[in-house]
């Protein structure tokens, strides 16, 4: 550690030690507020002389363990009297109030208060003062002002210092007030004076703090260059939006002035994730958080990352619950003047007028969105397109986006937009027309028209307006606009279409497909000409409105720059500019969604997953069902005829090749063997059979509706919600209890042979044979889809829960009948009738929950989703929602159609995720000792933002149950202030040395996470335990040996051999992987091994963030005995996304190419929160393949959605090849299955030709690409078919 002297506004770094350079004083008063300190600063130049030594302080300046005891032992021993005030609470200075509090068992007075205006007894009550003097000091604070401050440095100094001073109870002063530079106090007149007619008021509402302390030269600046946007500000100071005195009169001037924008410039939100629905204003207005950072403006231009991680709590992940737009920093901590009287630097808020600019541009813009009429408003549609291939064009996770664009565009054209009357008639055709000019495929690019172009000259200008820096980086790698592909007779070419004034463009691809060789070593490439022109197009010479990006996820707000709170010089700020930008965005997807909101200003418009069903049984499966079924029968009947059933079964599966997904011996004999193989076979077709599977795709602004609303419904209720109780509780468990079935369908052994109860109201509901649990649970849930059916069908649905005729559950109730169905001639109706007793009252909960609120909100979603992106588009506030995967038990996230935020990342884990965390850790541990006969002791785990935000951070925990290391959560807030570490002897097993290697969305979101597990991680590694039981400090001891003798210094080599948290370059996103993949730039395995170690080949920890260690990244993983990846929601799967194989398949071909020795590879499955599950990869993929890639109920859902189905085809396949090409985990007939059920199947093949030709190349070659590369090992017959039509499709082109 070294020893380092605080500068203001900036924060030493955990692993030195802070020194605030005071000497000894009698009263020191630490306060976490800086404005507060500069008020109290200014006031003690007016005591006398002879007043008491005084010291002031930021707590937050000495954060970790030794600075505290350093400061401790120079000033704070020495004092009589300490005053703080803290905001947060104790979890934010924990270890230094437990330092105040032993002081004061040694006659210290100490006096604890809360740094906000709400009481914190847990806190305040460790104070050695009287409740009645404390609180007049904590009020004192709170007024603020200069005659309470210099009040409470007499009272302070007459009650405890033996002063005689005279001083007055605390003053209440105004809780909101206008501001003016020239008038104080103000009022309205005062500014409305100074205002240009006609122009939009912009309300910027900041600390009264900030007033009080003098401390408002950054507000006057803003408020300068808002007005000459053409803005008229108002900027009204607050003591806190929390308090509805304050809220009210903000409310009523914001009437008063018709404001038509706020720049929130306070930290924090007004609303709560308990209260997600709160319009935190009353004024239907955007509201932009206009960012004030608690760091210094040369920390931030010289950080990778941004803001730091108090900023991006207080000032961006909290005030996204309350819809604020994020906008960028307009204000930066500074020294103001030094204080020799207290020994403190006063800190000021310095102006950052470039940012403030920008800010100012994005109100102004947001506010023309209110003012232009619809018919005069230009707005594009942007639709994603990687891998860049006319085949993959609308890239949208779970979203049909050309339906979607299409829906966009009449919802438009009906709004009296620019539009004309005749748009394409599907999204097939829409994407048919931008296919008739120029698109990102190098291929055809000549072959095509250019509907619209930038001229080189205009091109230039803009590109000469851009930071010099950001010109440089440009023409250093790609050279002039002249040699970029979209450079053509002198012009850029922009790919896109115009519909009347609308534009809906291809978004460019980032160059990879220009330079495939930047792949393997430049993770932060810069954007090429081609890209920069597109926006530069869109902003400057087709002068947009407004942008709508439409479906997750697009690349620029991936573009290389700050995590947050970006700078001119940061990618997606210059080539987005300002510009309001609208983005429909999955709904279970907070992560990216956020990552969207935070780099481009983005305003969220979530919207539904994908229908949900069972994928049911099909092909083979169904027949070896069969033929399972009536082995049973004849075993008791007919012991000849069921060996040889026998046979035939055990035949079935070797021809389907279902033994190779059993890993059954290819010497498995029929009889001898039927023990072991057979219950084995009937546990896969039951599990396959009640997977859950998406069943097409969703379409902005419509609603499932049908049998895709019903399965949905059940998909929702299927596990518990909230607190799993009552009308919370899972519908098929409250089933089971209520038929007295006495298991668990959601935690049974599904081929157990069913012994209990067979109510008759299951019997009929299917006529299949009912032998085992797995077909008692198929039973209830074919029950579960009646009774919903049923219930959201009836007449009587809708308002009365209960009804009069046929309404299940008061039918039941006054039927008196027990055990038995009441006849009634429709099948619907057979689950109607339910029987009476007590045990049924958990189902007629859910009934009514369902009827009342669920199907409700589900149905709500679509027109939301429209009303939402239309309130936006017209310059209208977003409702905030939060964000989650509804068939977790996220059913808080309906209805869409709102602005979703994320979590706090302060309480992160979650006591929740820390229970699932050590759990699924468990099971893991017991997987690997079956399976490998050892303990686990070295371990590889990918961990994403998306999915940290989704379940409060279930990975994180993981992990750290693995090392033995346990979250310590602070009383009352739940936040996360520590850790403990957990003995051997209650583990009763070795610790586990886990390697991380993070998302870049992770590092930019979680740094709080990453300092504490690698805090985590120093403390396991500085244990004294034997080798074999803490693996960690073993080779943590082992290697900072071998470094101290290359040469290296004791604490260069301490941190190296500590790093076990790596991700992408600061500023970069991704593993690369999958544009080496697409790209065919690689040769071996080998070679996808070197691109994972490239990208993720950065450390980052307490003292490290990005630094260069890819040696040390490859070093970690060469003694990786297992890698892990888990998945939170069934709302998706494997090889539904590129980042599955990016991640785990990476890392697994880096660990086997490291080693030269095949390691295990584990799948989490924490669908069911309350039952994690573990699976070797190899088994998650089968169960993916036969479950929903070649399920035909699956590819009749996509087949429903023209181009796009055709898409989700060709995007399985691709993930089906890349998986095999890391991973080495798939085997011939899975690649048959595909090929059969994709490209040699008539139906399949031809409704791939007329909606996507491209696709249908694409799947084809990728298919004969994995044979060419041995992958496909012995494709027989599939090789000529497949030739045969590429043959085909290269003649119909």
């Amino acid at each position: 550690m070294h020893l380092l002297r605080t500068q203001p506004g900036g924060f030493v770094s955990d692993d030195n030690i802070a020194d605030l350079g005071q000497t000894p004083a009698e009263l020191v008063i630490l306060c976490s507020g800086d404005s507060s300190l500069a008020l109290l600063a200014e006031a003690a130049q007016q005591l006398p002389d002879d007043y008491p030594s005084v010291r002031l302080a930021n707590p937050m300046q000495v954060q970790n363990h030794a600075s505290v005891d350093l400061y401790v032992d120079e000033v704070l021993r020495h004092a009589k009297v300490i005053l703080i005030s803290l905001h947060g609470g104790i979890a934010y200075w924990r270890y230094g109030v437990e330092q105040l509090v032993a002081l004061s068992e040694r006659g210290v007075q100490l006096i604890l208060v809360p740094g906000d205006d709400r009481p914190d007894p847990e806190l305040s009550d460790l104070s050695t003062v009287v409740a009645q003097d404390r609180d007049r000091l904590w009020h004192y604070l709170r007024q603020g002002g200069m005659a309470n401050a210099l009040d409470l440095f007499r009272c302070l100094a007459n009650r405890w210092l033996d002063r005689d001073y005279a001083w007055a109870e605390p003053q209440t002063l105004p809780r909101t007030a206008i501001y003016h530079p020239q008038k104080s106090p103000a009022a309205l007149q005062d500014w409305q004076a100074d205002w240009q007619a006609g122009q939009p008021v912009a309300a910027v509402l900041f600390y009264r703090s900030h007033l009080q302390a003098a401390n408002t030269a950054f507000i006057d600046v803003f408020c300068q260059r808002l007005q000459a946007t053409g803005l008229n500000p108002l900027p009204i100071a607050v003591a806190s939006l929390k308090e509805p005195g304050c809220l009210a009169v903000v409310e009523d001037l914001l009437d008063e002035v018709a404001a038509e924008v706020i720049l929130n410039t306070t930290g924090f939100a007004q609303s709560s994730p308990e209260a997600p629905q709160l319009r935190p204003f009353r004024r239907n207005i955007p509201v932009i958080q206009a960012i004030c950072a608690q760091d210094n403006e040369p920390g931030w231009r010289a950080s990778e990352q941004g803001l730091g991680p108090r900023d991006l709590a207080m000032h961006i992940a909290l005030p996204e619950l309350d819809g604020r737009i994020i906008s960028r920093p307009i204000s930066f901590k500074d020294l103001a003047w030094r204080s020799e009287r207290s020994q403190s630097d006063v800190v000021c808020y310095r102006p950052q007028p470039e940012r403030m600019d920008f800010v100012a541009e994005l109100a102004r813009r947001w506010i023309d969105l209110g003012r232009v009429p619809n018919g005069e408003k230009r707005i594009a549609l942007i639709l994603a397109n990687y891998p860049t291939r006319d085949g993959r064009i609308g890239n949208g996770v779970g979203l049909d986006t050309p339906a979607a664009a299409l829906n966009i565009l009449r919802a438009l054209h009906k709004e009296g937009y620019p539009l004309p009357a005749e748009l394409p008639d599907s999204g097939t055709a829409l994407i048919q027309q931008l296919l008739g000019g120029v698109s990102n495929d190098l291929d055809t690019l000549d072959q095509r028209p250019c509907h619209q172009s930038l001229a080189l000259d205009d091109y230039r200008l803009m590109f000469d307006a851009l930071p010099e820096a950001n010109r440089k980086a440009v023409l250093e790698r790609w050279g002039g606009p002249e040699t970029d592909p979209m450079f053509r007779g002198g012009r850029m070419m922009i790919a896109g279409l115009r519909f009347g004034l609308t534009f809906v463009g291809i978004q460019p691809a980032r160059g990879y497909q220009v330079d495939p060789s930047a792949v393997y070593h430049d993770p932060d490439l810069v954007p090429p000409h081609g890209y920069i022109a597109f926006y530069f197009w869109l902003r400057n010479t087709y002068g947009a409105h407004g942008v709508i990006h439409v479906g997750k996820h697009g690349n620029l707000e991936w573009l290389p720059g700050k995590g947050v709170g970006l700078s001119e010089n940061c990618w997606p700020d210059a080539l987005l500019g300002p510009l309001p930008n609208i983005y429909p965005f999955i709904v279970n997807d907070p992560g990216e969604g956020a990552q969207a909101k935070r780099r481009t200003q983005a305003v969220i418009i979530d919207h539904l997953m994908p229908p949900l069903t069972r994928a049911e049984t099909y092909g083979p499966l169904r027949n070896l069902e069969l033929l399972a079924d009536e082995y049973y029968d004849a075993q008791l009947l007919d012991p000849r005829r069921a060996r040889e059933l026998q046979r035939d079964i055990l035949q079935l599966v070797r021809d389907s090749h279902i033994d190779r997904e059993l890993q059954l011996d290819e010497h498995l004999d029929s009889d001898a063997d039927a023990a072991i193989w057979l219950p084995r076979l009937d546990t896969y077709l039951c599990d396959l059979k009640e997977s859950q599977i998406r069943d097409g795709l969703h379409i902005f602004g419509e609603s499932p509706t049908g049998r895709l609303r019903i399965d949905t419904l059940l998909a929702l209720l299927r596990i518990p919600r909230g607190d799993g109780r009552g009308a919370q509780s899972s519908v098929l468990r409250a089933l089971a209890k209520a038929f007295e079935l006495g298991f668990d369908p959601l935690d049974c052994a599904l081929a157990e042979p069913w012994t209990g109860p067979r109510p008759i109201e299951l019997q009929s509901v299917t006529d299949e044979v009912w032998r085992t649990a797995g077909d008692t649970r198929e039973r209830l849930e074919l029950f579960a889809a009646q009774l919903i059916s049923q219930t959201v069908n009836s007449p009587q649905a809708n308002p009365d829960p209960c009804g009069s005729d046929g309404a299940a559950i008061r039918l039941a109730r006054d039927s008196g009948v027990s055990g038995k169905s009441i006849s009634t001639d429709t099948p619907l109706s057979r689950a109607s009738s339910l029987p009476q007793g007590p045990g049924w009252s958990e189902v007629s909960a859910i009934i009514d929950n369902l009827r009342e609120v669920v199907a409700p909100r589900l149905d709500a979603c679509g027109p939301a989703e429209m009303r939402g992106l239309l309130d936006a588009l017209s310059g209208r506030f977003v409702m905030a929602g939060p964000s989650g995967a509804p068939s977790r038990g996220r059913l808080d996230v309906l209805p869409t159609g709102r602005n979703f935020y994320s979590v706090d990342v302060r309480n992160l884990p979650t006591t929740t995720a820390w229970r699932i965390g050590f759990q699924s850790a468990n099971l893991i541990l017991e997987r690997h000792l079956q399976d490998h006969g050892d303990h686990l002791r070295q371990l590889g785990l990918s961990v994403w933002g998306t999915a940290t935000m989704r379940t409060g951070g279930d990975d994180i925990a993981q992990a750290m149950a693995l090392m033995g290391v346990r979250p310590v959560w602070a009383t009352g807030s739940q936040r996360v202030d520590d850790f403990e570490i957990l003995p051997l002897g209650l583990l009763d097993r070795p610790r586990v040395d886990v390697t991380l290697r993070v998302s870049g969305f992770f590092r930019d979101a979680f740094a709080n996470l990453i300092r504490l597990f690698d805090a985590a991680v120093q403390a396991v590694a500085a244990l004294d335990e034997p080798d074999d039981l803490n693996p960690l400090a073993a080779k943590v001891r082992a290697e900072r040996e071998t470094l101290l003798q290359s040469g290296l210094d004791e604490e260069s080599a301490r941190r190296q051999a500590g790093w076990r948290i790596f991700g992408a370059k600061p500023g970069a996103y991704g593993a690369g992987v999958q544009g080496a993949i697409d790209g065919r730039l690689w040769q071996s395995r080998d070679d996808l091994a070197e691109v994972y170690l490239n990208w993720g080949g950065y450390a980052y920890g307490g003292s490290d963030e990005g630094t260069a260690a890819r040696e040390q990244f490859a070093q970690r993983l060469s003694q990786v005995q297992a890698v892990l990846q888990n998945q939170d929601n069934r709302e998706h799967d494997l090889l539904d996304s590129n980042d599955y194989y990016q991640f785990q398949g990476g890392m697994l071909a880096a660990v086997e190419s490291l080693s030269g020795e095949a390691a295990a590879s584990y799948h989490g499955d924490h669908s069911q929160p309350d039952l994690p599950k573990i699976r070797t990869l190899k088994e998650e993929l089968n169960r993916v393949i036969r479950s929903r890639a070649a399920n035909p109920k699956w590819i009749d859902g996509v087949k429903r959605h023209g181009y796009k189905g055709a898409f989700e085809l060709a995007a399985t396949v691709d993930n089906l090849f890349a998986f095999d090409a890391t991973t080495q985990l798939i085997d011939d007939h899975q690649y048959a299955l595909l090929a059969d059920a994709y490209l040699l199947d008539p139906a399949t093949r031809d409704f791939v030709r007329e909606h996507n030709p491209h696709a249908l190349r694409d799947m084809t070659e990728r298919m004969l690409e994995a044979q060419q590369r041995g992958m496909w090992q012995e494709p027989g017959e599939y090789r000529e078919a497949l030739e045969n039509l590429l043959l085909d499709i290269e003649e119909d082109s």
